[in-house]
This record gives C-alpha cells, sequence and structure tokens, in this order.
C-alpha cells in the first residue's frame, strides 16, 4: 500500500512492494472507478532508494549456496583429469555503482557495476596417466572476479498483489581469474583448471546469483505486503490495499492504484465513483499520496463504530478549557457550573452522537458531527453528579499539516449550534451568561482541543508503525474537492533494510 499515513525499504522494497504489472488479473474496463488511494513515486525518490541496492545485492551473494562443480576432461597423452570445486563461499564484496532506470510501459532496469568478489573453497584434482601414474590432491582456491549486473524486474499481479519477477537477470564478468594455494603466479596447472572449469563457473554463478536475487525480492516484497497491512490497521478497523488497477510506468515516475476499503468487522465500504486522474498528481516531489474522500469518510465512520471517538478531560486539561479567558462573565459562568468544585475532582467527557461526515474542499477537510459533552463532578462516596449536559451540531473546517514527526490538526472556521441543553446552574436554560459564555468555550477553546487531541493520538497512531523512523521532508496536505494529496521529499533510513537483512537472510 503506498499511504503517507501508513508505509518505503530501498529500492527493491519500495519499488517490488508498491507496483505491479497485469499478468494475472483483469481489473474491467474502468478501474479508476475503485480507486481509493494511489501512490506515485518519481524519478528522484528512485534514485534515491538505489543506493540501498547494494545492500541487496551483497545480500544475495552472502546468501547463495553455490553448489559443487565438478567435470572431467581428456588430454592428449596425459589421460582424463577430473576436478571438483567445493565448500565456495564469497568474501570480500564491492559493488562500485548501482544505476537505476524506468523503462517506459516495462519494466524497472537496474544496472549494478562492477562488482568484485572473490570466491575461496577447494580444488580436488585426480590423473589418470597413460603409464598408469595415478595423482590426486586438493588445494585451497580463490577466484578473482569482477562482474557487471544487469537486471530487469517484471511486476506481476496475482490475488490483486504484487508479484515480482527478477529472473531476467544477466552477469557480464569482465574478470574471473583462479589462484591455487594463494600462489599468484602463472603456471601449467592453474591455466590448465581454468580452461576447464571458468565456463562452468560463470553458468553456475549467474545461476545461484540471479535465483537468489529473485528469491530475496520476493522475500523483501512480502516483508513490505505485511508492513503495508499492518500500517493501515488498528484493532478492528483494516484497509483493503490490494490493487485497483494496473500501474502506469513511465520515465519520470511509477503509480500504483489501491482499493482503500475500509474493513470493519465484518462490514465493508464501497467505491465505485472515484474521481482519480494521472493528471491530478505532479512529477515535481518525490512522493506522491492520493486519497479519496470516501475512503478518509469510511475510517471515520469506522471510527465511531468502534467506540474510538471519544475524549475524557480533567484536571488541567477542563481548567484551559473552561479558564480560556479571565473576565467576569467567565468566572461567574464557571462558578455556577462547577459549583465551586475543584477541576481535580471534575470530568468532562466529549463524544461523538453520530458518524462524521468528511468532505474535502480547498478550504480543507470538513467535518460535520452530532457531538455530546457531558461535564460530571466526582463527589467522594457518592454518585457523580452531571453538572452540565449538551448535544450540539458542529461543522469545523480543518487543515492538516505534518512538522516535526507530528501531524497538526488545525481549525480554520467553525460553527455551533446548540440542540439540548441542560445545567443544574441553569436549569430553565435561560441565563444568557452562562449560554454566551458556553457558546465562545466551544468556538475558541473547545474546537482546537478535541482537534489538537485527535491528532496527536493520530500521531502516536502512526509513530506506533514506525513513520517517525523516516526523514519527512516538507510535506505538504493539498485538499481539493473530493480527495486530498499528500506531496514530499524524504530520507531513507538505513537500518531498517539492513535489519530485516540481518534477521531474514
Amino acid at each position: 500500500m503506498c499511504w503517507a499515513g501508513r508505509m518505503v525499504l530501498g529500492t527493491f522494497s519500495i519499488l517490488l512492494g508498491l507496483f505491479h504489472a497485469a499478468a494475472a488479473c483483469d481489473f474491467g474496463p474502468f478501474p479508476y472507478r475503485g480507486t481509493g488511494i494511489v501512490c506515485r513515486m518519481t524519478k528522484p525518490a528512485a534514485l534515491l532508494l538505489n543506493r540501498e541496492t547494494a545492500q541487496v545485492i551483497q545480500a544475495a551473494f552472502r546468501n547463495a549456496q553455490f553448489p559443487n562443480i565438478t567435470g572431467e576432461r581428456s588430454m592428449r597423452l596425459l589421460g582424463s583429469v577430473a576436478y571438483g570445486l567445493s565448500g565456495i563461499q564469497v568474501n570480500d564484496l564491492s559493488i562500485e555503482r548501482s544505476e537505476v532506470e524506468l523503462k517506459e510501459d516495462s519494466a524497472i532496469h537496474i544496472s549494478i557495476r562492477n562488482v568484485t568478489a572473490l570466491f575461496r573453497g577447494t580444488l580436488t584434482y585426480g590423473y589418470a596417466g597413460a603409464w598408469f601414474l595415478q595423482l590426486f590432491h586438493s588445494v585451497d582456491f580463490e577466484i578473482e572476479s569482477s562482474i557487471d549486473l544487469q537486471l530487469n524486474i517484471n511486476l506481476m499481479c496475482q490475488k490483486d498483489q504484487v508479484a515480482p519477477d527478477a529472473s531476467d537477470c544477466y552477469l557480464t564478468f569482465h574478470k574471473l581469474t583462479l589462484h591455487l594455494q594463494g600462489d599468484k603466479q602463472p603456471g601449467w596447472l592453474k591455466q590448465l583448471f581454468t580452461d576447464f572449469i571458468s565456463f562452468t563457473l560463470k553458468l553456475v554463478l549467474k545461476r545461484e546469483v540471479c535465483k537468489e536475487i529473485n528469491a530475496v525480492a520476493q522475500t523483501l516484497t512480502n516483508y513490505i505486503l505485511d508492513l503495508a497491512a499492518n500500517f493501515v490497521r488498528d484493532g478492528d478497523i483494516a484497509v483493503d490495499i490490494s490493487l485497483a488497477s494496473d500501474p502506469i510506468i513511465k520515465a519520470a515516475y511509477i503509480e500504483s492504484h489501491h482499493k482503500g476499503i475500509v474493513l470493519y468487522k465484518n462490514s465493508s465500504s464501497r467505491l465505485s465513483d472515484s474521481v482519480f486522474s494521472p493528471s491530478l498528481l505532479t512529477e515535481s516531489r518525490m512522493l506522491y499520496f492520493w486519497l479519496a474522500e470516501h475512503s478518509l469518510s469510511s475510517l471515520a465512520a469506522a471510527a465511531f463504530l468502534d467506540g474510538q471517538l471519544l475524549l475524557n478531560l480533567r484536571g488541567d486539561k477542563l481548567q484551559e478549557l473552561f479558564e480560556m479567558e479571565d473576565t467576569e462573565v467567565q468566572r461567574k459562568a464557571v462558578q455556577m457550573i462547577f459549583q465551586g468544585t475543584s477541576y481535580n475532582d471534575s470530568v468532562a467527557k466529549v463524544w461523538s452522537l453520530t458518524q462524521p461526515q468528511i468532505s474535502f474542499q480547498p478550504e480543507g477537510t470538513v467535518v460535520r458531527s452530532s457531538v455530546a459533552v457531558e461535564v460530571s463532578i466526582l463527589l467522594a462516596g457518592e454518585e457523580p453528579l452531571v453538572a452540565l449536559y449538551m448535544e450540539k451540531e458542529i461543522t469545523a473546517t480543518i487543515q492538516a499539516t505534518y512538522a516535526d514527526k507530528k501531524l497538526i490538526l488545525q481549525p480554520v472556521d467553525s460553527s455551533v449550534e446548540i440542540k439540548v441543553f441542560k445545567c443544574t446552574a441553569d436549569p430553565s436554560g435561560e441565563d444568557p451568561s452562562i449560554q454566551s459564555f458556553l457558546q465562545n468555550m466551544i468556538l475558541v477553546a473547545g474546537i482546537p482541543e478535541v482537534t489538537s487531541s485527535i491528532g496527536s493520538a493520530l500521531t502516536s497512531l502512526l509513530n506506533s508503525k514506525r513513520l517517525d523512523l523516516f526523514d519527512i521532508i516538507n510535506p505538504e496536505i493539498i485538499t481539493r474537492k473530493g480527495y486530498v494529496i499528500v506531496q514530499l521529499d524524504f530520507g531513507f533510513p538505513s537500518h531498517l533494510l539492513l535489519n530485516f537483512l540481518e534477521k531474514s537472510l
């Protein structure tokens, strides 16, 4: 899944984990209609992530299981010479550079230049001469190599999930030099076995290294898909991140499309009228996330059904709410409502009576909801006394930003209509000072406090999914009618990939 709220690992993980090629999935004639989440990664992001490719290639070389290599050769006048190379291991691996290219409507091409590696093992050979003279020896060997590696990664779709194919893999050998027992000087024995085994060795190295690269790609892809699925799950609430349409691969970017259907227990949302079009996104930033209004609105509905839209305030928070300004009207209203009780002995509960209605507009995210507020005084040994109860219809326009690894929700416009009012200090509901104070308190302090608390809760949720480990640079959250775009540049935390490779391979 590609969602700023919930997903980024090296070239193999990001490029393989987010996109697919339409080889086995049928999305019908109008696939965009079911698109709830879109990710676009541009060429600069691919170039940045390509720096991590060296780690993946090194892991593939180290983890490759090289079989024993055996052969036999008849030599004129010398009889038959049989040989075997065993215990082949890779040491001193280095990579000069790696390049990535996005092939238009095709595949991801990765070119690894000048991979130098030292292979070590044991050479055993037997010689039966024409005069029945037999010689059998075992010597340690080293093979110095310099290799170029070309990968064309094709991305297939299986059961609406990505299935990478990195089998289009080529090794070009610029150097393959055999040394016996550490002897660097040429000799007839070295020359003899170099001629015998070089061709076979090249085939074995190509087969095993390419096979391991394909296996690493599969492992990383599965890891990313599991990570993404966890990223968009919170208890019984989840988001279907399966593919909604074929990807778009251009020379400047790759784009993937996901269903973004919200799942809650045994129910799910449905989206069939998405307004997404590739023209809605540009190419100036490294990473783009497009989210449909339907997906975010469905998340809010699921959070409501799950009982998460509830906030309790007490102590200092409650004092900040009710003492937003030091005026005679405020002091009188507070005294009447709390009847002289300490804030530490009181609690305010705010919850949503109906599921919020969310819509995206150029001005921001518009939230409409019916909300209840209850202030209770906690008396020792007695049942809590409800000092104030209100039901109100709230409409608020909220702008979202992300800075210092925190999601900040800022209300820029709001209105409140009180529908139900019960107050022990004003049974008739006709005291204008209390009514005016509460109306002003809700607008000036109440709505900002609720949105701030929601922002803090969402930040904690995102950080629990490890979003804070990524270096997100100059993110912008742009709302338009029916959708929101998150665009950003980023820095890649290399240690994530290293830790994963160390644990998994």
